[in-house]
């Protein structure tokens, strides 16, 4: 698989969309928190780019991982999948996985709605 580079965590200009599924192998339905956009938290600040692709990339395509780069965002990483099985069991696989002496937190990104007026 084509690896990408990673760009330094700035969401402030990205809009992230759940898209359906290409493949449904199980026929069942996906909860509605369940996205392709996994938010990881918790990483070691040195953890290497090809550490992310290998320990992600194990579960199916990522099309982009973005890593923290600042103070305030430096051990969190948005990781993108191809298609929304494979974060699924990414999600399921990893969470509270140890890397590099770090259980890692993974949840799926939940886009924030603007607060009405």
């Amino acid at each position: 698989p084509a690896r990408l580079f990673l760009l330094p965590l700035n969401l402030s200009s990205c809009v992230f969309m759940s898209v359906p599924p290409s493949h449904n192998t199980s026929g069942l339905r996906l909860p509605p928190e369940v996205t392709r956009i996994l938010y990881v938290r918790n990483l070691p600040f040195d953890v290497s780019a090809n550490a992310m692709y290998d320990t992600f990339g194990k579960y199916g395509a990522i099309r982009q991982i973005r890593m923290g780069t600042n103070a305030k965002t430096k051990g969190t990483a948005y990781v993108v999948y191809e298609d929304i099985y494979d974060a699924r069991n990414a999600h399921d696989g990893l969470s509270g996985y140890n890397l590099a002496g770090r259980y890692v937190v993974v949840t799926y990104f939940q886009q924030r709605t603007p607060l009405a007026a």
